[in-house]
């Protein structure tokens, strides 16, 4: 059997596509490399290329619920994203400081550190280390 391949993008729903194409600019620190409306689907997605070539992506559906997100619903908990060393969090816990972005602080368990942080829409998001070694 092949290795697994690599996780090549992350493509969440939001219920104001402006508003959360702001709120992920920022955050990113770089517009979206593509923007389009598929009028013939009922959806318009944004896609930010991030660290390592992948892609996360916001989409708006026709259909939508306009609920805010639950990680209590089945389906999606949260995102995550690497980072090297805890203090590799604490610059990005500052990083969300300066943007206004609220957040759980640095977070430190057996299996690594977090910093957790939510979208305009509630969706969870976190930044992640190793424990060190």
């Amino acid at each position: 059997m092949p290795a697994f391949p690599a996780l090549t993008h992350v493509a969440v729903t939001v219920t104001d596509l402006e508003r959360s194409t702001q709120w992920y600019s920022q955050l990113f620190g770089s517009e979206p490399v593509l923007d389009e409306d598929e009028t013939t689907g009922g959806f318009h997605h944004t896609v930010y290329l991030i660290g390592g070539g992948q892609l996360f992506g916001l989409h708006t559906h026709e259909k939508g619920t306009g609920d805010k997100f639950s990680e209590y619903q089945t389906g999606l908990d949260h995102v995550s994203f690497g980072c090297a060393d805890r203090a590799e969090l604490v610059g990005w816990a500052d990083r969300l400081d300066q943007l206004g972005i609220t957040h759980g602080g640095v977070v430190d368990a057996h299996y690594g550190s977090g910093l957790s942080f939510r979208d305009p829409d509630g969706i969870a998001l976190e930044f992640f280390a190793p424990p060190a070694a």
